[in-house]
């Protein structure tokens, strides 16, 4: 940074100033797609790119099944229980 520069809130931003944050953006952009793509590519030439599919699909299935359990079942036995301890010590003192 520049002696000269200034830094904080009333700073102003020149169109050099935004041009060289554009083309960080993009190139920071350009990396992260380029790592992903290569991460697809690798992923792509696996030999057991079958199994993997099939114990992914077999694990999203058992996270779903979970959230319908607990969406079924209701508030667990402890929340119930610490919902009434809450409301007993936020009660006045004679409606027990």
């Amino acid at each position: 940074m520049r002696r000269d520069e200034q830094v904080g809130p009333g700073r102003t931003v020149t169109a050099g100033d935004a041009l060289l944050l554009a083309a960080g953006a993009a190139e920071l952009a350009a990396d992260g797609l380029a790592r992903a793509l290569g991460r697809v590519r690798e992923l792509l030439n696996r030999a057991d790119l079958d199994e993997l599919a099939t114990g992914g699909q077999r694990e999203l299935k058992a996270r779903g099944q979970l959230v319908f359990d607990r969406l079924a079942t209701g508030p667990a036995h402890l929340e119930i229980l610490a919902q009434h301890a809450a409301a007993r010590r936020t009660a006045p003192a004679g409606d027990d």
